[in-house]
């Protein structure tokens, strides 16, 4: 799986988020440079699984995400 800019991207990785996302369900918006830690691989190609404080279940598009 690659991000952005196709840098691949691994469990473990900490990735920044190249744009303000509003999370559905949270009513909360992660603003563009927010460090994302530990991020796990799914099955689907474009979709990572990570924690950030105060919202479970975090699922965010690999296209929204830099390699830090």
């Amino acid at each position: 799986m690659r991000d952005s800019v196709g840098n691949l991207l691994a469990d473990g990785d900490q990735v920044t988020l190249i744009k303000d996302l509003t999370v559905k369900g949270a009513g909360q918006t992660l603003k563009r440079g927010t460090l994302i830690k530990s991020i796990r691989l799914t099955g689907d190609t474009q979709e990572i699984d990570c924690k950030y404080d105060g919202i479970k279940g975090l699922v965010l598009r690999a296209e929204f995400v830099r390699k830090r």
